[in-house]
């Protein structure tokens, strides 16, 4: 990789061309290294360059997050339908179930992931591969594990509150209350998929705004005999309560000790640049510290992508 500049002269315009990603000067550049350039920096700064792939690189993290999460709450969805019809056990999930547990998953992943700050590491990354997929094959296969073990979990939980003579409300109340548990906690271990203790990791307040609808919403329709008998409820007993805690919780505590136990991928430094004048820069300003003083001559950014 080596590093853009202020370019001098037109003769500046193929190279910035030819690259992956040009960057042009907005206020000393020409206009034809402008108009041949993929970027313009309009301040003349470098560091807004640092700035931009910290925000790409984080943009794109939070991305995987949500595609994780939604990809794995709609695996114990599919099977709580299906399941119960095969084994002709009551539903579980009627259309109200679906809309109610939406109110939660839609805000999750368009509000909570989108909000997340950045991951510690960002800046340490090698340049992602252009050809690289948003969402590879383990990352895809994480995630229907993630779903498959709530989905064995709540099933299991269903299955047992029928078998001890629990009526269909009743079990209907269990399963969904563990389902809700469950998925919030999916959106808790799904915040980072490097490091435990998710639950304190930065500031997201519309997590938390989500988190505390979803409890006090579930304590309506479980509590309120109104809204109880349209979602066709029983009233829970607080040892129910605490079991569908611990049941939901147990569901996804397994993937904080997965990110705990396996090996740290180190994913390294920036690239460094062919021409090992311009070397140190380029990991100077990855880094985010101050740029060279001198002026470099042109250059352009090679497979940068965040």
């Amino acid at each position: 990789m080596s590093w853009p500049a202020a370019e001098r002269t037109a003769c500046d315009a193929p190279a910035l061309k030819a690259a992956d990603i040009g960057v042009a000067m907005g206020g000393r550049g020409t206009d034809v290294a402008r108009e041949a350039a993929t970027l313009v920096l309009l301040d003349d700064d470098f560091t807004s360059l640092v700035d931009s792939v910290r925000s790409g690189r984080r943009i794109i993290d939070n991305l995987r997050k949500a595609l994780a999460y939604i990809l794995a709450v709609h695996v114990p969805i599919v099977g709580l339908t299906l399941i119960p019809v095969f084994l002709e056990w009551p539903l579980v999930l009627l259309p109200i179930h679906i809309a109610f547990l939406h109110l939660v998953i839609d805000p999750a992943c368009s509000v909570v992931f989108e909000a997340e700050p950045e991951e510690s590491d960002v800046m340490t990354r090698p340049p992602r591969d252009p050809r690289a997929p948003l969402f590879d094959r383990r990352s895809i296969a994480l995630s229907l594990v993630q779903g498959a073990i709530v989905m064995l979990v709540v099933v299991a939980v269903y299955g047992l509150a029928l078998s001890r003579g629990r009526g269909g409300a009743d079990a209907r109340g269990l399963t969904f209350t563990t389902f809700m548990v469950a998925n919030l906690g999916l959106i808790f271990t799904n915040r980072t998929w490097s490091r435990v203790r998710t639950a304190t990791r930065g500031r997201n307040a519309a997590l938390w705004w989500v988190t505390g609808g979803a409890v006090v919403f579930l304590a309506l329709v479980l509590y309120v005999p109104g809204l109880r008998e349209l979602f066709r409820f029983a009233p829970l007993r607080p040892r129910d309560i605490l079991f569908c805690i611990g049941a939901g919780v147990l569901s996804v505590s397994w993937f904080e000790a997965f990110k705990a136990i396996r090996p740290r991928e180190r994913h390294g430094v920036a690239a460094v640049a062919p021409d090992e004048r311009r070397a140190p820069a380029s990991e100077t300003l990855l880094r985010g510290e101050a740029a060279p003083t001198e002026r470099p001559s042109a250059g352009v950014v090679r497979k940068a992508s965040p």
